[in-house]
């Protein structure tokens, strides 16, 4: 059920931990993903939630429909999409 793949979650975090990672590393995302749902989002749209994992650039979530409803998750084995957030980076 699943559309997000264990090879396809690695490959998407070593884009967004790239040290040169930024915005337009998701310009050709569902090509290079077909299926894979990926929402961008604004830090405060996440508050108080769990990220899946961070990087210098970005912030990752994962996020599930298994039961029609979606939700958010911290299990891989489960999700179905992701949530990236651009990190505000200082200058």
């Amino acid at each position: 059920m699943s559309s997000l793949s264990t090879e396809n979650l690695a490959q998407i975090e070593a884009l967004l931990a790239a040290p040169d990672a930024d915005a337009a590393v998701l310009q050709d995302f569902r090509q290079r993903f077909p299926g894979v749902s990926l929402t961008r989002c604004d830090p405060s749209d996440v508050d108080g939630e769990r990220p899946y994992k961070e990087f210098a650039r970005f912030t990752l979530y994962l996020v599930s429909a298994v039961n029609h409803c979606v939700t958010m998750t911290r299990d891989p084995s489960i999700a179905t999409g992701i949530i990236v957030v651009q990190n505000k980076v200082a200058p």
